[in-house]
């Protein structure tokens, strides 16, 4: 993402003043720049759907200088950052890392939920009032309406009456969306049914022109024309498994799940399949760059805002896996378009004069099949067939057919009849579900969320289960699984519990006013928003519970 702001050291300055050369510090000669403004002329923020904080260092033999390890040695590394939320997935981490809030509070407690007010299944950027704009599909009705918190973007506006810009961009519209948050200049996502970046009528009622003439390049396209070949000879991907395991799923529109991937072969959703290749996050970042150039983000008297989500690692890695040579594969060619990207920012805005994050919405779970292998517990259980089991235990008992409406987020929605304690069974009817639930294989721990104060978990998954719930949203009986259990089928993977496979997270800090360095001491995702906001001067997001990162700045 991109943020532009006044310096936490400019106290006298306001975001509109205009910055002259009594205003500028001289840098170390050591550096590329010869000074650095008060404030920041960009601030990036990137978050890597799907990126465990392993990845920095498990990949690191294939790094280059100048991404990964560039950060790592210029910038300042928070080694030991949790999520403190669940479920630990797409919608939730971006809404936390630009609110620096839990959903308790910002309201967005999964990529879909359960509206007990309305009945119905909710995704979490569903807007009905607004169109799409580029498309006339689905995917073009979407708002950051659900999301009730600030971020740090819409801060950012508000600081200085609107004189900044904030944009945000991600292959998901939810990756885009609730990052720019409610007052933002746009937000572009993919419809990948016609292979364009769109926007709604929230935001705009035409694409801008230089949008325009970016989809008619047609960059899907190219990057489909070609295959998906390994960028090293595929003996030297010794941190993976075999390329040929029968737990890896495979890209649609493929037969096999190996290299070299027959993309050129693949007609029937092209562009869906698109997103499942590493050349979707090169396509972002371009984008990005044509964002900042055309928007003239960086070269006004404020700071402006990008958001940027790349989105493919999360789709290749729900596909084969953390141990697949493509997810090895994805992080070499991410190295290279990252260190890209930067060496971009360095020649637009000069070394210093911008300020870098880099950051995940959350990680993933090995594939169970895998760990089974390697002589580690874990499973697979399917959430269709648990409902009709404890649906049919509850009508023969108690004679009440479809006690359970939904199951998502890895809760169970109750009839309302029977949440709201208006049947007389309501009690035994929801004690007897968490007994079944109990009593499974791949439970750890099953419990009435409205009881959770009293329940036995340790005080840590407690805290977050609590951080958590939101009542018209949120369901009435929480599972927590077994470490390496999860909901799916046997390929892939996937993520969303407080295990620290999925909710230990990198995060560095690179640029204007940044300590070089590290710290093993444990931060929190809610810490970015507020760290941010006190380097540039602004109000911290109005929803915002995390602390300011102090040993980061200058």
């Amino acid at each position: 993402m991109i943020l532009l702001s006044v310096s936490i050291f400019a106290q006298t300055k306001t975001a509109v003043k205009k910055t002259n050369d009594s205003d500028k510090k001289v840098i170390p000669s050591n550096s590329n720049s010869t000074v650095i403004s008060t404030h920041p002329k960009l601030v990036i923020g990137l978050v890597i759907d799907q990126m465990r904080w392993d990845y920095l260092y498990k990949f690191e033999n294939h790094y280059g200088s100048k991404g990964f390890k560039r950060l790592l040695n210029q910038g300042f590394s928070c080694e030991n950052t949790l999520i403190t939320h669940l479920p630990t997935y797409t919608a939730v981490g971006h809404t936390g890392i630009y609110t620096g809030s839990l959903p308790s509070i910002h309201g967005i407690v999964g990529n879909n939920w359960y509206d007990k007010n309305s009945g119905k299944s909710v995704y979490c950027t569903d807007d009905s009032t607004v169109s799409g704009v580029g498309s006339n599909n689905e995917e073009g009705k979407m708002s950051p309406r659900n999301m009730f918190a600030s971020t740090i973007a819409d801060e950012l506006r508000l600081s200085n009456n609107f004189a900044s810009k904030s944009i945000g961009i991600s292959l998901k519209d939810r990756g885009a969306i609730l990052p720019a948050g409610h007052n933002a200049n746009a937000a572009y996502w993919f419809d990948d049914k016609v292979g364009k970046w769109i926007s709604s009528t929230y935001y705009m009622n035409d694409l801008p022109e230089w949008v325009n003439q970016f989809n008619a390049k047609q960059q899907p396209d190219s990057f489909m024309s070609t295959n998906w070949e390994t960028i090293l000879p595929i003996n030297q991907y010794t941190e993976s498994t075999k390329d040929n395991v029968d737990y890896e799923g495979t890209i649609p529109g493929e037969k096999t799940n190996v290299f070299p991937h027959q993309l050129s072969t693949i007609s029937e959703k092209k562009y869906s399949a698109f997103k499942y290749t590493p050349f979707g996050n090169t396509f972002t970042l371009n984008f990005a760059k044509s964002t900042i150039e055309n928007e003239k983000l960086g070269k006004g008297e404020v700071t402006d805002f990008l958001a940027v989500s790349l989105s493919s690692n999360d789709y290749i890695g729900h596909t084969f896996g953390p141990n697949s040579i493509e997810i090895e594969d994805a992080y070499i060619r991410l190295d290279k378009d990252i260190a890209e990207f930067l060496d971009y920012l360095d020649a637009v805005y000069g070394k210093n004069n911008y300020l870098f994050f880099l950051s995940a919405d959350h990680g993933v779970a090995h594939n169970p099949t895998f760990l089974n292998a390697n002589k580690m517990p874990g499973g697979n259980y399917s959430n269709k067939e648990l409902i009709k089991e404890l649906n049919d235990s509850i009508q023969l008992k108690f004679g009440v057919a479809n006690a359970v409406v939904k199951m998502e987020n890895a809760q169970l929605y109750l009839q309302k009849e029977i949440s709201n304690g208006w049947d007389g069974n309501s009690f035994l009817i929801s004690k007897t579900l968490v007994d079944i639930l109990s009593a499974k294989a791949f439970v750890s721990q099953a419990y009435d969320i409205k009881l959770l104060s009293m329940s036995l978990l340790p005080e840590v998954i407690k805290t977050r289960a609590m951080n958590s719930y939101f009542s018209s949203r949120s369901g009435d009986i929480q599972i927590v699984p077994k470490p390496g259990f999860f909901d799916g089928g046997k390929t892939g993977t996937t993520h969303g519990v407080w295990n620290p496979y999925d909710a230990h997270i990198p995060l560095l800090f690179m640029g204007w006013n940044i300590n070089p360095g590290k710290t093993h001491r444990e931060v929190h995702m809610t810490d970015i928003a507020p760290t941010i906001s006190a380097l540039l001067n602004i109000q911290m997001p109005n929803g915002c519970l995390g602390n300011v990162i102090g040993e980061i700045i200058k």
